[in-house]
């Protein structure tokens, strides 16, 4: 058996591996092919193009690679038609893998994509035509699937990875020691995984924690960076900034986040993740003016509140500072709520329930519906 896997990013190359690790227990012997990072790699996957290219974002970042994205997906395609797998799994990146799904699913290959786009966010009737791109939607989220029903489209809640891996009583001492931190309070700051991301979030950020830091001047910073050139990013935007003294972390983002008294992050994944290590947060997060004026004149987004916590539970549990909302003061002031909360239980227990609600084994329920349905004609 061989089946395909498409996949960009860090945590798409994640999610990947985990479920190849999955069908290897399942099924030993089926050969990967496709596109991926090292951890799929390093499980046997043989990568035929860069999987970085597709981490790009937003309509005006996607207009300005959008030449070299088309050129991998046809690249792709003819490769896949020529290889024939059994099965082709798109992973994430939903702009560029529905439409090679779609192609491949014309070109008489069985498809499948793994994490279904934010449809519960904006564009929902994009489920509608999903149907068009693969047989199955395998989804992170519980309320993904209804949805997905209301359009005739088959798609199986598997649970979430991060739910999985993560603690329900993350060790924060062990956290602290691990990192060789300070008696003493730590903001995490996580302005996020790309560059674009960095540069339009980080400066706010800094601005803001330099407000609270004027009347806490015991707390300290932790700033994760997902990589060299994110690091570099971030240490540019530090030297113009008055928290110069911040720490940069190579990686180790769960763990700041578990020892860190609260977090400051950018909406999306890492809001979960700090959700899952039971931290208080605070999401605030801005795009480019030009795509925010689209989205907001086009009428693409249908939801009252933005960051995970929030969906998932239906109550506002975490502040949430988008767009305008998101200015130095506000963040300051956010955070200084938080950190001056003794009692964080009500918060904590919300957030037990969630992960509780989260953790199904993903991998492996996501490798029982792909054979499921490849035993299916």
């Amino acid at each position: 058996m061989k089946i395909a896997l498409i996949a960009g990013e860090e945590s798409g190359d994640l999610l990947a591996a985990e479920l190849i690790a999955a069908l290897q227990a399942r099924r030993p012997g089926i050969r990967f092919v496709g596109m991926g990072g090292p951890k799929m790699q390093a499980l046997g996957l043989d990568s035929w193009f860069d999987y970085k290219t597709l981490s790009v974002m937003g309509f005006i970042e996607v207009l300005r690679h959008l030449p070299a994205l088309l050129k991998l997906r046809r690249n792709l395609l003819k490769r896949l038609v020529a290889e024939k797998p059994d099965l082709v799994i798109g992973v994430d990146a939903p702009d560029f893998n529905l439409g090679l799904e779609k192609a491949c699913k014309r070109a008489g290959l069985r498809t499948v994509h793994f994490v279904s786009p934010s449809v519960w966010a904006w564009r929902e009737k994009r489920a509608a035509g999903i149907a068009e791109s693969c047989e199955q939607v395998l989804c992170l989220f519980p309320m993904e699937p209804a949805i997905y029903a209301k359009y005739g489209v088959d798609a199986r809640f598997v649970g979430h990875p991060l739910a999985d891996r993560i603690a329900m009583t993350p060790d924060r001492e062990a956290a602290s020691a691990a990192l060789a931190l300070p008696a003493c309070r730590h903001l995490a700051i996580l302005p996020g995984s790309r560059v674009s991301e960095i540069d339009r979030l980080l400066p706010v950020f800094l601005q803001g924690a330099a407000l609270l830091k004027a009347s806490m001047p015991d707390l300290h910073f932790l700033i994760p960076a997902a990589n060299g050139l994110c690091r570099s990013r971030i240490a540019h935007h530090l030297q113009a900034s008055p928290l110069s003294d911040a720490r940069i972390l190579d990686g180790h983002a769960q763990s700041a986040m578990i020892a860190a008294d609260a977090v400051l992050l950018a909406s999306g994944t890492a809001a979960l993740e700090a959700m899952l290590c039971k931290r208080p947060m605070v999401v605030a997060y801005r795009i480019s003016a030009l795509t925010y004026t689209l989205v907001q004149w086009l009428g693409l987004i249908k939801i009252e509140r933005f960051s995970l916590p929030n969906v998932l539970s239906g109550e506002d549990l975490v502040p949430e500072l988008i767009q305008e909302a998101c200015t130095p003061e506000t963040i300051a002031e956010a955070l200084r709520n938080l950190l001056a909360s003794s009692d964080n239980s009500v918060l904590i227990a919300r957030f037990e329930d969630l992960h509780r609600a989260l953790r199904r084994d993903a991998g492996d329920a996501a490798a029982a519906a792909v054979l499921e349905l490849l035993a299916r004609p």
